[in-house]
């Protein structure tokens, strides 16, 4: 009996702080769902694991950037992408809800059988990533201020201008593992979209 009251008390403190966020990032996901929403996605002092089986993305471009947050400056690569098709998607994030411990908030869409994941202007701002990638006519070396074939440098991003850029017509990664900060986009339309809770570690990866 004391075991289900500790239980009950922390649920409560759980739906306290967790159904409001819950609620809200269930809305968002129903209009980027119908495409109906621009989204732009942060993750502050966190990091988000993503897959995807494939990635078919025109206009790609590649350069380095610092995050800032209240954990800290980090520093990323971001990848931008003028336009996006991306197959059996997975996106988690692991939250610490004090004594409640760690609680996993997984979404994926794009799943056989479902149409595909559709974004445009998308950049990812990563610190890892492994796929296997093919690139179409890529230029490395470009100043990331002159670079033409992506959607150039996201606004705002902390970049030393003049640095290291890639670029090219276009990208296919398949196997897709990334571990990110924050990823935005114009619009991100996620087609058969599914959302879970789960106590505990459940991450994509």
């Amino acid at each position: 009996m004391e075991s289900v009251a500790r239980g009950g008390t922390r649920w409560k403190r759980f739906a306290v702080v967790m159904v409001p966020s819950v609620a809200a990032s269930a809305a968002i996901g129903v209009a980027l769902s119908q495409g109906a929403l621009a989204a732009s996605f942060s993750v502050s002092g966190q990091q988000f694991k993503m897959t995807a089986n494939r990635l078919d993305g025109t206009g790609y471009v590649q350069y380095n950037a610092v995050d800032s947050g209240e954990s800290g400056n980090h520093a990323v690569s971001v990848i931008g992408l003028e336009d996006a098709v991306i197959t059996d998607l997975c996106q988690s994030v692991v939250v610490p809800i004090g004594l409640f411990g760690d609680v996993t908030l997984k979404l994926s869409a794009g799943r056989p059988g479902d149409p595909e994941v559709v974004a445009n202007k998308l950049y990812i701002d990563t610190d890892e990533l492994q796929a296997n990638a093919t690139f179409r006519e890529i230029d490395m070396g470009v100043s990331v201020d002159d670079t033409t074939k992506g959607p150039g440098p996201s606004p705002g991003d902390r970049y030393e201008p003049g640095s290291f850029a890639q670029q090219a017509d276009s990208v296919v990664f398949t196997d897709l593992r990334q571990r990110a900060r924050a990823t935005s986009a114009g619009t991100f339309k996620l087609s058969g979209m599914a959302m879970k809770v789960q106590r505990g570690k459940h991450e994509c990866f």
